[in-house]
């Protein structure tokens, strides 16, 4: 461990100390009083008192109060050499899809809600990857780029909604294309997609299998999410008398999402409720840990506290010294 100041400059206050030194000399000379006798034969081999060897010691603890004060302005600092330390990271394109269909309940509060809730969970677990994020529906946009900012990235994880594209439908095929499109240039030795949908292909200029095999071009592991219950699932619908809930089918493509993760040698899962989509989650977490070795410095501890509790105790000495054995009475 190395201790470094962060204002060295104040350490020549020190040399203050020397002057302090030469007029306490001096002063003590001026100041000391003087008893004219005519023999001292009587007080020979009288021993010195205790109190004339701390004579000077309340004015060294001062000046070591000062040279301590010195030093606690200097802001001393701890910090450890460099060190090489093995961190897991990767990059991440998140691909969630927003159609009207994800406010199906069948996921509770809705299957967009609890995507966005599992999802905004493991970016937090993430901390040494790049993650960015693409939303769509019946198109596809960027709703964040590669970062490794995750407050940031949670924040637009929580406003993504079912409104935010005009355009309804599931385009699976834009939306992975234009994931591809955001991790293609990385340098990262994995680069991995979760792509989460609950419907099938049926908007869109780019067939999913086409955006597929642009993915497995570029070496890019694609993982498929399918949400959404088995059978049928509730469904809120406005009407004249407020939001009714009626069943409608869940209809998930999951030969074409199977098939885009076995291309790109990823896998593929079913979300049923909250819990096995946390789950799955969790299982990619697992699956995509790749060890790094990075060079790293520590970062830097104030140090100041043990030198500003020596300076009380230091003072108090001294004031204990003044008012108590070495009291001057006028």
């Amino acid at each position: 461990m190395e201790i470094t100041f962060q204002n060295p400059s104040y350490l020549y206050f020190l040399l203050l100390l020397i002057p302090l030194a030469a007029w306490y000399i001096y002063r003590r000379k001026r100041t000391t009083a003087n008893l004219q006798m005519s023999s001292t034969n009587a007080f020979q081999g009288v021993g010195k008192s205790y109190k004339y060897y701390i004579l000077h010691l309340p004015f060294v603890l001062r000046m070591g109060v000062i040279a301590l004060l010195i030093i606690v302005l200097a802001r001393p600092q701890a910090s450890d050499n460099w060190s090489n330390k093995d961190v897991e990271g990767i990059d991440i394109v998140m691909a969630v899809d927003v159609s009207g269909s994800m406010i199906a309940e069948d996921l509770k509060p809705n299957r967009l809600e609890a995507a966005k809730a599992v999802g905004a969970e493991f970016i937090a677990s993430r901390p040494n990857d790049n993650i960015g994020l693409v939303v769509f529906a019946g198109e596809s946009f960027t709703q964040s780029p590669l970062t490794s900012d995750k407050t940031a990235l949670i924040g637009l994880m929580n406003s993504i909604s079912d409104d935010m594209i005009s355009e309804d439908g599931t385009a699976i095929g834009m939306g992975l294309a234009n994931a591809v499109n955001r991790i293609k240039e990385s340098q990262a030795k994995s680069k991995v997609i979760i792509l989460l949908t609950d419907g099938s292909n049926n908007r869109g200029e780019i067939d999913p299998l086409t955006a597929a095999e642009l993915a497995k071009a570029y070496n890019i592991r694609v993982y498929t999410i399918g949400v959404g219950t088995k059978g049928q699932a509730p469904y809120p619908v406005r009407t004249v008398f407020g939001i009714k809930r009626q069943m409608v089918p869940v209809d998930i493509d999951e030969t074409t999402l199977k098939s885009i993760a076995e291309k790109t040698n990823g896998q593929y899962f079913r979300a049923t409720d909250n819990k096995s989509l946390k789950a799955i989650y969790a299982e990619i977490d697992q699956l995509e840990k790749t060890k790094i070795q990075v060079t790293e410095y520590s970062k830097k501890t104030e140090e100041y506290l043990p030198y500003a509790i020596a300076a009380l105790i230091l003072l108090l000495f001294e004031i204990i010294l003044r008012t108590t054995v070495l009291r001057h009475i006028p």
